[in-house]
């Protein structure tokens, strides 16, 4: 049971990470306009976001190094939910889209740091 709900945690950040992440590839000179950020900052970003939903696959499969896989994963995704909260959602709390904050609170980015969190520490010992 314990290895379903890894796979399930797995595919769900994967599928999270790599939407975002090759979706902002395309897009990244509005982005980095939008958002007053270099646009060799985006494409880091969108590079680090690919690479993290790849690499939590890999962490589950049954290969050598697929502890390291899954927590180098994890930290990607700490560092860049903290950037997002930090640069983007802080302070408002609820994702709801508001006139200060048009691109939503922190709420939903927080839930994905405390999952990374969790894999970093833990591994693949779900």
């Amino acid at each position: 049971m314990k290895e379903k709900v890894s796979w399930l945690l797995r595919i769900v950040l994967a599928a999270i990470f790599l939407y975002h992440g090759l979706t902002k590839f395309p897009v990244a000179a509005q982005m980095a306009s939008m958002m007053a950020m270099p646009i060799i900052m985006i494409y880091m970003l969108a590079a680090m976001e690919t690479l993290g939903g790849i690499l939590i696959l890999v962490g589950g499969l049954k290969i050598n190094k697929a502890e390291l896989a899954t927590k180098v994963a994890a930290a990607i995704f700490a560092v860049v939910m903290l950037g997002a909260i930090m640069l983007v959602h802080w302070p408002q709390w609820s994702f709801m889209p508001t006139a200060a904050k048009p691109m939503g609170g922190m709420e939903f980015q927080v839930l994905i740091l405390a999952v990374s969190a969790y894999f970093l520490v833990k591994g693949n010992e779900v």
